[in-house]
């Protein structure tokens, strides 16, 4: 049987006639494949059977070399070997942290609205999830601080605060700079640790993404999750984590890397060779080409489309856009109509903790060419005025 005819090799199925925006992901098309086989033909060729053995339980050695230096070019303090590990992905580090770094009834704070399967992750450890407002600048440092204090006077351990503070999923906005520092701070002083997930911060439109909360504070207060699934290929498997050298160590002692080595070996020697060959400065600069072509394309359909009473954040990267409906249209209740016309969103109630967001949704323009988010954009608009009339 050939691989062509397996029943599903892929997360995403695409169902015809809908146009669907619910699926945060790079196109397919867009993909490096040329470059990646190219790597792995190189990589085959020059180390043969180590790169198909288990690996160093930090990571490949080529890649991590690469990536301290690629970090080096933008952040302020050198990263030191043993402040680095490679991951699989951003999703595997959210849950290896929750197993290692937590304990039951802890208390995790999380964005409200966060990014929906991170939640579900961290649902699958015995912690209790805490929601905390954000707004058009990201996560409200003063409000987060006030739960905090309610929390530490009913005598619950806090614990951990996820967050992604650069081009948000799913809202699109970036943490200011006084709310960066404030946070870190907060962290500091509360005895909480941040994780952050920073899978879009290669992928900014109009100016380069603000400092990340990595660099602004002491090691130890942040763990920063990077990840190659939005700037090279999510099906490599591959990202970094960055943390104090006690963290790091937690994580490459652990009993997972004692007997399995290093996580996807394999991808991880070719995204080596692809990085320190030119590769991933490449495929960014086309990436962020393509998206900012599709997030203009996007907003410019909705502003052509949508109804009065309709709003949205426009994002500076990442991969949504996060629209806001009139207050008595539910979004949950709008999706089947605009499936119906042809497009599909998840609504924004699914981003809650609580249930909150009713009339508002995620639209993700990575995956569909320019005509086609316009044609979404418009069919939106079309469901929208259907359903107040």
């Amino acid at each position: 049987m050939s691989i062509l005819d397996a029943p599903q090799t892929t997360q995403l199925q695409l169902r015809p006639g809908i146009i669907e925006l619910n699926w945060g992901q790079p196109d397919p098309a867009l993909l490096p494949k040329e470059a990646v086989s190219s790597a792995a033909a190189a990589v085959l060729a020059q180390v043969g059977g180590d790169a198909l053995s288990y690996g160093a339980a930090a990571g490949a050695g080529p890649l991590l070399a690469w990536l301290r230096a690629y970090l080096a070019q933008t952040e302020p303090q050198a990263v030191a070997a043993d402040e680095i590990a490679i991951t699989a992905g951003n999703s595997d580090a959210i849950d290896q942290i929750c197993t290692l770094f937590t304990q039951a009834g802890d208390v995790v704070l999380v964005e409200s609205p966060s990014y929906h399967l991170a939640l579900r992750i961290m649902r699958d450890h015995p912690l209790r999830l805490v929601p905390v407002a954000t707004d058009g600048h990201g996560l409200q440092v003063e409000l987060l601080a006030q739960t905090v204090r309610d929390l530490q006077r009913a005598g619950s351990r806090v614990r951990m605060l996820y967050t992604v503070p650069t081009f948000h999923n799913p809202t699109g906005v970036s943490l200011s700079a006084e709310r960066r520092q404030a946070l870190v701070q907060l962290a500091q002083q509360a005895g909480f640790f941040i994780v952050e997930d920073d899978v879009y911060r290669e992928l900014h439109y109009d100016a380069p993404a603000p400092p990340a909360l990595w660099t602004m504070a002491p090691r130890g207060t942040v763990l920063r999750l990077g990840s190659f699934a939005k700037s090279l290929a999510p099906g490599l498997r591959l990202g970094w984590l960055n943390g104090s050298a006690q963290q790091v160590r937690r994580l490459v002692d652990g009993g997972l890397r004692d007997s399995g080595g290093g996580v996807n070996h394999l991808t991880a020697m070719v995204a080596g060779e692809l990085c320190t060959t030119g590769g991933f400065d490449l495929n960014v600069q086309r990436f962020r080409h393509a998206y900012r072509e599709r997030r203009n394309a996007l907003l410019a359909a909705l502003s052509e489309h949508m109804p009065a009473g309709c709003s949205w954040l426009v994002p500076a990267g990442g991969f949504f856009v996060w629209v806001t409906l009139p207050a008595d249209l539910d979004a949950t209740a709008l999706l089947p109509h605009a499936e119906a016309a042809g497009m599909a969103f998840i609504p924004g109630a699914n981003f809650h903790l609580d249930g909150r967001g009713s009339n508002t949704l995620r639209l993700a323009f990575s995956l569909y060419p320019p005509q086609e988010l316009a044609q979404a954009a418009q069919r939106l608009g079309q469901a929208v005025r259907l359903q107040l009339a």
